[in-house]
């Protein structure tokens, strides 16, 4: 089972770098997505939206995937897009570094519109605590992430582990949610991070995972994957994606579009939302412009 999830991924990553960069249309709005996922199942579940938001505010609106967490920002800025759905920390890289503004999140089907970071092992580890984790093997997704990687180094940093590149034996970046689940499950990892809603939504889809993998530590809240617009986004554009974006749940077409994005509705979502974030930044001894994330 795991070869066949390797062979899987290295094809994807294959036909993902083979396809050519769409050229982008006049007048079109450019959305980029974080690689929280396998990218096609991301797609499959956004491309609806694009759709929808296309009609609502009568112009062409396109999602695109971004490579990886830490290229982010460049990427933000090299291929001139006017948004991105960004996570915790690529949201606060957003606000400070390219003044982009947060605009509107998703309400879970559950009401939530927050998620958690996760720390978890194998059931059958023997790992249920920080001294339990020397020497072991640890998979994080990315540097620029809060839940796959920013919350348990200040995790890590309070219980006296000053260097996980030590205290590990080994480690690693996946570079997304879902393949580091999969590092675990697999026995590459025995220590993973990952995101509260990526973790039980594989676990929706797959009930082996829940038995065979365990969590020991959760977060506090942060606010879920947040759009965030350009600031000198025109706007009147603004005030048509707002409408459009809080409207769904009353209109048939956008209930449906909802449905495939698994939520129950968009929220307004503002700078305050990431308090949280600067707690976390504190206790892991990190300044968000000086930080290293690549």
């Amino acid at each position: 089972m795991t070869r066949r999830r390797g062979i899987a991924l290295l094809l994807a990553m294959i036909a993902l770098l083979a396809w050519p960069a769409k050229a982008r249309c006049e007048n079109e709005i450019l959305i980029g997505l974080i690689p929280e996922e396998n990218i096609f199942n991301q797609m499959d579940r956004y491309r609806p939206l694009a759709v929808y938001l296309s009609k609502k505010i009568e112009t062409p609106l396109r999602f695109t995937i971004l490579s990886r967490y830490g290229d982010v920002m460049d990427r933000f800025v090299s291929r001139k897009m006017d948004g991105a759905f960004f996570g915790v920390f690529t949201g606060v890289l957003a606000m400070e570094k390219i003044d982009a503004v947060p605009v509107a999140r998703a309400v879970n089907l559950d009401g939530s519109s927050t998620v958690q970071s996760y720390i978890f092992v194998r059931h059958n580890s023997g790992i249920r605590n920080v001294e339990d984790m020397k020497g072991k093997r640890i998979a994080f997704v990315d540097r620029a992430t809060v839940t796959g990687y920013l919350y348990a180094f200040a995790y890590l940093r309070e219980s006296g582990v000053a260097n996980p590149d030590t205290y590990f034996k080994e480690v690693f970046f996946t570079g997304s949610h879902g393949s580091t689940v999969y590092s675990v499950l697999d026995g590459r990892a025995d220590v993973g991070v990952v995101k509260s809603d990526i973790f039980q939504m594989l676990v929706a889809k797959d009930h082996t995972i829940k038995e065979e993998l365990m969590i020991i530590a959760r977060s506090q809240e942060f606010p879920d994957t947040t759009l965030f617009l350009r600031k000198d986004i025109p706007e009147t554009l603004l005030l048509r994606i707002k409408t459009a974006l809080f409207n769904m749940e009353k209109d048939p077409e956008g209930m449906s579009v909802l449905k495939k994005l698994e939520a129950k509705k968009f929220i307004e979502a503002g700078n305050k939302d990431f308090t949280s974030f600067y707690d976390v930044a504190r206790k892991a001894g990190i300044t968000v412009k000086t930080y290293k994330y690549k």
